[in-house]
């Protein structure tokens, strides 16, 4: 009978010596790795108490933006949602009527704007693709659901709170953006 292939080495089973049999050095091997690793730094954070400084181009949840009047800066261009690889961006785009200037900065709006954070994939591109700095990835990350429809952020839960009724929550979630 041939070999199939010419790399086939025999295997010498030779008994094992009273020392292996033990298994001394095998133990004193672990034991040794065991205890290295008993004074380092330990890798786990206790993450409710404690959070893990992220890297400064980390990004995570998507916040629509709106300017110093607090009026909202999308003009649902649809560039956003064109330049997402994942298509993870739907939106509907409405014309603003006669009283709204305070609410919207131009004469076109998105009634709905929808993002899929299950297709995301973070990368930036819809960030990058915005003409008027409406939307830009923020440095918190998203908040773990057990239904998949918890998982698409409407308008609602994407606009930054009002810079002139909510101040502070307007700070806290603009970060250092």
């Amino acid at each position: 009978m041939q070999p199939l292939t010419s790399r086939s080495k025999t295997v010498e089973r030779k008994p094992m010596t009273m020392w292996e049999k033990m298994y001394v050095p095998a133990i004193a091997k672990g034991m040794s790795i065991t205890f290295g690793h008993m004074f380092k730094k330990k890798p786990t954070v206790n993450y409710p108490e404690k959070t893990r400084p992220f890297s400064p181009v980390f990004r995570g949840l998507h916040v629509l933006n709106r300017d110093e009047e607090g009026r909202e800066r999308c003009t649902a261009c649809g560039l956003c949602a064109v330049a997402c690889p994942a298509e993870a961006i739907t939106m509907d785009a409405a014309e603003r009527l006669p009283g709204e200037e305070n609410l919207y900065r131009e004469e076109k709006y998105a009634a709905k704007y929808e993002i899929n954070m299950l297709r995301c994939i973070f990368c930036g591109l819809c960030e990058e693709a915005c003409p008027k700095d409406a939307i830009y990835l923020s440095e918190t990350f998203a908040p773990s659901n057990y239904g998949r429809s918890k998982f698409i952020y409407g308008k609602e839960e994407l606009l930054i709170p009002n810079p002139k009724t909510q101040p502070e929550e307007f700070a806290k979630a603009k970060g250092n953006k």
